[in-house]
Formats: C-alpha cells, sequence, structure tokens
C-alpha cells in the first residue's frame, strides 16, 4: 500500500502497534507518520490512553464525598 492515507492508518493503529501487520503495511504506515504530524499525535494519543484511564481511575474519592455525590445524583435522577 504506496499510498497510505491518515484513514487507512487510522483503521490500522491497533494492528500496528500490536506490531501485528504485514512489513509491507507497517513500512507503509512509518513513512506516513513521517510526514504527519496529525497521525504522530493520534498514535501517540492512542498508544497512552491505557495509561491516562489507569491513573485516572486508581484515585479513590474520600468517603464523604462519595456518599455526597452519590446522593446528589439520586436527586438529580428523581427531579
Amino acid at each position: 500500500m504506496n499510498n497510505m492515507t491518515c484513514r487507512d492508518g487510522a483503521t490500522l493503529v491497533t494492528d500496528y502497534l500490536e506490531g501485528a501487520l504485514p512489513d509491507d503495511l507497517r513500512v507503509a504506515i512509518d513513512a506516513h507518520l513521517a510526514g504527519c504530524p496529525r497521525c504522530v499525535a493520534f498514535v501517540r494519543a492512542y498508544r497512552e490512553t491505557p495509561r491516562i484511564v489507569r491513573e485516572s481511575t486508581a484515585i479513590e474519592i474520600p468517603e464523604g464525598l462519595a456518599a455526597s455525590l452519590q446522593k446528589f445524583l439520586a436527586e438529580r435522577r428523581r427531579g
């Protein structure tokens, strides 16, 4: 695939990051990334997403705040 587009690369990003693509596709994506800052940012964000989710969910809400938030949300659902 010589004319890799942003859309082509986006559909293959998971396999690309897992090293599961044939050499010709990997080379085509690498070539595209060499000239496309937007796709470089996309791949970087895709790669970082699991870490961001882990870090953001690792924080525990204090007991009182959690109860207060649950009460607030329950009242919003009813009203």
